[in-house]
């Protein structure tokens, strides 16, 4: 009995990064999607070092898409790809992305237009596929990517398969909470400043009160002396200004008005402007 054994190449792209940025401009394009719509694609841009794949930004493509053919505007993507690359020449196409759960059918459609885009910028890297579940069904988001290998017998391309590879999630602490309020489908708003500079500062009131309970449970011997917690609040105490309470009060002040005199102007800015869309379409009407 002969067995047949397929062999995938091995792919030059090991692994890829994602910045933030990338994914809430999928989700914010997700939303805006046209109502026939079932997914959102689009072209992925960053750069390629030592086979990681540094995604940095992206903007959605309209397509259509039936069952067995994908159709893409093209003019759009090349517009945008050339409006990007004048601001930041740097960043070059390094794939694609989707919404939904995995690989779909007409994916391998999709991709090979954006293999023949790297080709033609005569980049030997293949693109990267990243898929993003918006639905966030489980409270997570299901965030993969994939590069495809050929498959052959020997000498001969027999097809091309979705190898998915390790992806990093790049993110600071400011964007994390941002992005648990993404992932959480029952939020009503998100917080205004106010509300976020309250929460921030009930946050702040409870890592001191942990503070005060662990060095007065060191002082008091119930827990033992931790060096590098020492030098850790030590570091800390030190990096906060020395300042009086009085000068500390009048600048906190300042900064509260400010940021409601900015609110405010925001607010009068958004009426002014649905004034005079209103205004305009009753003038269109007569």
């Amino acid at each position: 009995m002969s067995v047949l054994q397929f062999f995938p190449l091995a792919s030059p792209v090991q692994s890829a990064r994602l910045h933030a940025v990338v994914l809430f401009n999928i989700c914010d394009g997700y939303v805006r999607r046209p109502d026939q719509a079932g997914r959102v694609i689009g072209t992925l841009l960053g750069s390629v070092s030592n086979g990681v794949v540094e995604i940095k930004n992206s903007y959605a493509v309209p397509h259509n898409e039936s069952a067995d053919q994908v159709a893409l505007d093209v003019d759009y993507h090349h517009s945008m790809y050339l409006s990007h690359l004048k601001v930041n020449p740097k960043e070059v196409i390094v794939g694609w992305f989707s919404t939904g759960l995995g690989v779909s059918g007409g994916s391998a459609l999709i991709h090979d237009f954006y293999v023949k885009e790297l080709k033609d910028a005569h980049s030997s890297v293949p693109p990267v596929h990243l898929t993003v579940d918006t639905s966030f069904m489980s409270g997570e988001a299901c965030i993969k990517a994939y590069v495809s290998v050929n498959l052959t017998l020997g000498d001969k391309p027999l097809a091309a398969q979705f190898q998915e590879i390790p992806l990093d999630l790049r993110m600071i602490e400011a964007e994390r909470i941002g992005f648990d309020i993404l992932k959480t489908t029952t939020v009503d708003k998100l917080p205004g400043d106010l509300v976020g500079m309250e929460a921030s500062m009930v946050r702040l009131y409870s890592l001191i009160d942990d503070i005060y309970k662990y060095v007065n449970d060191v002082v008091e011997g119930r827990l033992p002396p931790d060096n590098k917690i020492g030098r850790v609040l030590a570091d800390t105490l030190a990096s906060v200004p020395n300042i009086s309470p009085a000068a500390f009060d009048k600048l906190l002040d300042d900064k509260v008005q400010d940021n409601v005199a900015l609110i405010y102007l925001t607010s009068l800015i958004r009426t002014q402007l649905s004034a005079a869309e209103k205004l305009n379409t009753a003038a269109q009407t007569l």
